[in-house]
C-alpha cells in the first residue's frame, strides 16, 4: 500500500471517501462480470471439445469415402467429372451480442446441386462424400465460430481480471490509507487546535484574576 500525493485537508478527505466508494462499488460489478465470463467460458470449453471431434471425425469420414471414389477414376475421368462445380458457395457473416462483446455468427448458403453429374460416371462413395463435405461445411463454420468466441472471451477475461486486481489491490488499499492518513492528521490538528483554545482560556483566566 502506498499514500497517494494528495493536501491532507476536509475537501480532499471526502473527495477520496467519495472515490474509494465509486472504487468499491467498481469492483463489485468487475467481479460479477468476471465470474460471468468464466462460466460462458467454462461452458465453451465443453461444448468446442465436442464439435471439435464432431467435425474431426465427420471430415475424415468424408475424405476417406472420396478417396475410395477417385481411386477407381483416372485423372482424365476426375477432371471430366469434377470440372464444373456444382455448388456456388457463399458465406454471411453477422455478430451477436455477448454481454459488451460482439461475436460473429457465421452463415453458408450453398446454391446449386453438388451432385451435378453423372452418377454413372462415379462410385457411390463419391456422392456420399460430396453430401458430407457440404455438411461438414456447416460444421466447420459453428466449430470456428466457436473458436473466435472463445479467444474474444480470454481476451476479456484476461482484461477484466486485471481491472478486478488493480482495484482490489492496488487503488482501493492506497485509498483506504491515504484516507487513514489524512484522518489522523486532521485529528491530530483538531487536537492541537484544541490544547491551545484551552491554553489561551486559561491565559485569559489568569489576566482576569
Amino acid at each position: 500500500m502506498a499514500k497517494l500525493k494528495v493536501s491532507a485537508n476536509r475537501m480532499e478527505n471526502l473527495k477520496l471517501k467519495r472515490r474509494r466508494d465509486l472504487a468499491v462499488r467498481g469492483h463489485k460489478l468487475l467481479k460479477d462480470k468476471q465470474d460471468e465470463l468464466m462460466r460462458n467460458f467454462l461452458e465453451l470449453i465443453g461444448e468446442l471439445k465436442g464439435l471439435r471431434d464432431k467435425t474431426e471425425d465427420a471430415l475424415i469420414d468424408a475424405l476417406r469415402r472420396f478417396t475410395l471414389a477417385n481411386c477407381e477414376l483416372s485423372p482424365a475421368e476426375q477432371n471430366a467429372v469434377f470440372a464444373v462445380p456444382g455448388v456456388q458457395f457463399s458465406l454471411e457473416v453477422e455478430t451477436k451480442r455477448l454481454m459488451n462483446l460482439r461475436v460473429p455468427h457465421f452463415k453458408a448458403k450453398l446454391e446449386g446441386n453438388p451432385l451435378a453429374y453423372s452418377m454413372r460416371a462415379t462410385d457411390s462413395d463419391a456422392d456420399f462424400a460430396l453430401v458430407q463435405i457440404a455438411e461438414v461445411l456447416e460444421l466447420l463454420l459453428r466449430l470456428a465460430e466457436a473458436e473466435k468466441k472463445m479467444a474474444l472471451l480470454a481476451d476479456e477475461l484476461d482484461r477484466t481480471r486485471r481491472r478486478v486486481n488493480a482495484l482490489e489491490y492496488t487503488l482501493i488499499p492506497d485509498l483506504k490509507e491515504t484516507i487513514k492518513y489524512i484522518t489522523q492528521k486532521l485529528e491530530e490538528l483538531e487536537r492541537g487546535n484544541l490544547v491551545r483554545l484551552m491554553k489561551v482560556k486559561e491565559i485569559i483566566e489568569a489576566d482576569r484574576e
